[in-house]
């Protein structure tokens, strides 16, 4: 089973090959650069690196939600291209449980969070049972209080991991508010990574989660800032 992985979710843009059980190639960059600048020569770089032919690929995963609106459609762009000329299917995996893929097999609950500004985050909780990820909350857009408020008030949860580039932003609201034992994942596992997307991906591949490329959309769970301000501009007009 051969996987290509793709995340433009975030400030991260990351692509992998995986193949079975072993990470073909991997090529993370967390830098200020658009997405759309980076994620076609990644993967012409890692293709060239380990000589591979994509055709050879069984599907192609993508973290397709929430996430920064730009990054999603840019990467909902490049796999429908690329699923439309390999003639591969797509396989859609929510952002954050593929962020919650990342600490595979941790006991208690995991918390992926992302940056949704205006004082929100995109969130999830995740945990495993006998090595397969389980949904214990779908990911939402949500105010930090009210997510921590959630934790607090839920008997089962006694320990919560949390990840994503939500924390250096809200790491000492949540300090200040969590009344469970908390934790916070280490760079090497913080952030957005394609070959947790291929791995995953290829768990909802084998349970037959895939569709034909131009039937793929982001999942953004709110609105964008551009269609908020137009709706009050109409509202505004229509009074």
């Amino acid at each position: 089973m051969k996987i290509l992985g793709i995340d433009s979710s975030g400030m991260v843009a990351s692509v992998a090959i995986i193949e079975d059980e072993i990470t073909v190639a991997e090529y993370s960059v967390n830098y200020k650069k658009t997405h759309s600048q980076t994620l076609l020569p990644m993967l012409d770089e890692i293709v060239k690196m380990t000589e591979y032919n994509l055709s050879d690929v069984d599907a192609i995963a993508v973290a397709a939600g929430p996430g920064s609106f730009t990054g999603l459609r840019i990467g909902s762009a490049t796999v429908k291209g690329l699923g439309l000329a390999l003639d591969k299917p797509v396989v859609s995996v929510p952002t954050c449980e593929a962020l919650a893929y990342n600490v595979w097999n941790n006991d208690g609950i995991i918390c992926p969070i992302m940056d949704a500004r205006r004082n929100q985050v995109y969130c999830g909780l995740y945990y495993f049972e006998t090595g397969h990820i389980k949904v214990y909350k779908e990911q939402e857009a949500v105010a930090v209080t009210d997510l921590v408020e959630y934790i607090n008030q839920e008997t089962e949860i006694s320990k919560v991991t949390f990840l994503g580039d939500g924390v250096p932003v809200y790491m000492n609201k949540i300090d200040e508010l969590i009344q469970k034992e908390a934790v916070y994942a280490p760079a090497h596992l913080n952030r957005q990574r394609a070959a947790s997307v291929a791995t995953l991906g290829k768990c909802y591949y084998e349970e037959g989660k895939f569709e034909n490329a131009n039937l793929h959309n982001p999942i953004y769970l709110r609105k964008s800032q551009a269609e908020r301000e137009r709706e009050a501009k109409n509202d505004k007009s229509n009074c």
